[in-house]
């Protein structure tokens, strides 16, 4: 990924430039054009350290939106791993293995043909991104979902099928519901497939000299590995390019992830079942008596009747309760929660 020059590295660069331009007039009397090459040389002799510099595409999206795009996007690695994983049934690992600006032709012509090229439409903001996944992944988890062992497994070099499509977007449909949860901590943004394609160079989604930020990502499953990636065209995150270097965001990062979690969780236990459990008495007999017993005895405890009945959850006594109907069934009308002096 390209890096940009601060004004002491251009400094070093240009002095580096002069001195080795002044050298060689010296040494061979005629004037020369200081270039890139002398500093190259300046380089090699240990002079300076020199970064190659495109001033023709200047980059557009700071180093700092850049490291918070990462991070937000390392987020949505661990969020579709964990989702492919139970969906497959198997281990899959997802991270990022790099994150650079380009121009659009430039993202094109380094994507296999054909391949998973996909159209993600991102309300309320404006165009749209792509989602790509390489067939080297592809056909593996295709393998999977129809019960193949991935064993000596052939990449055809073809578009999708009709039903292997049907069966990837089972794959994008988690994919965009990672995205969404991990944009909610910058901004909520809804992402929904308007289109795929084979063939990326049929799809001009911005002008080809337009810059995107391009997010790889390293997909594994068993002894298979492929990649993805994910181009966000400038014009789209503009409005919101702000938001991405403010240290309001970072801070609130985690607050919102522990307010999101726990509102999951808590729907989550809204909808569960739990065993409750009333305990009208308890005593201590012996195994005689035990052995012994027969229809009509009576079995004497220390509770006297008008004491409440224990109402245990899971298990654990949590409430006192007192035993009535209701309805025509047995029921235990709740008196108090059990507290410590409690002896239940």
């Amino acid at each position: 990924m390209a890096e940009v020059l601060d004004q002491n590295e251009v400094d070093a660069l240009l002095a580096a430039v002069g001195e080795e331009a002044a050298a060689t007039e010296a040494e061979e009397n005629e004037s020369s054009e200081p270039s890139i090459f002398a500093a190259s040389e300046a380089t090699r002799k240990g002079l300076v350290e020199v970064t190659a510099y495109d001033f023709k595409r200047p980059e557009r999206v700071s180093k700092d939106q850049m490291r918070s795009l990462e991070t937000l996007h390392e987020g949505f690695s661990r969020n579709i791993g964990a989702a492919l994983s139970g969906f497959l049934r198997t281990i899959v690992e997802v991270r990022v293995a790099r994150i650079e600006q380009l121009t659009y032709g430039e993202f094109i012509q380094a994507l296999p043909n054909p391949t998973s090229f996909n159209l993600l439409a991102c309300n309320p903001l404006e165009g749209q991104v792509c989602l790509e996944i390489s067939p080297l992944i592809i056909y593996p988890i295709i393998d999977r979902l129809m019960g193949g062992s991935n064993a000596e497994l052939f990449i055809p070099q073809r578009p999708l099928t009709m039903i292997e499509q049907r069966l990837v977007s089972k794959i994008t449909d988690r994919a965009m519901t990672a995205l969404s949860e991990a944009w909610e901590n910058v901004y909520p943004v809804e992402f929904t497939l308007e289109q795929t394609e084979s063939n990326p160079q049929f799809v001009q989604i911005v002008p080809p000299n337009e810059v995107v930020v391009v997010v790889g990502f390293e997909l594994k499953m068993g002894g298979r590995a492929g990649t993805m990636s994910l181009c966000i065209p400038f014009n789209v995150i503009e409005p919101i390019v702000e938001k991405l270097a403010s240290q309001a965001w970072r801070s609130s990062q985690h607050t919102k992830g522990d307010a999101t979690s726990r509102q999951k969780v808590e729907a989550k236990l809204d909808s569960a079942t739990i065993h409750a459990t009333g305990l009208l008495a308890g005593t201590t007999i012996t195994v005689r008596d035990l052995m012994n017993m027969a229809p009509g005895d009576v079995i004497v405890t220390e509770k006297p009747a008008t004491q409440p009945a224990v109402l245990s959850v899971e298990g654990r006594p949590k409430f006192l309760a007192h035993l009535g109907q209701f309805k025509g069934r047995r029921a235990l009308r709740v008196t108090r929660p059990v507290n410590t002096k409690d002896r239940v």
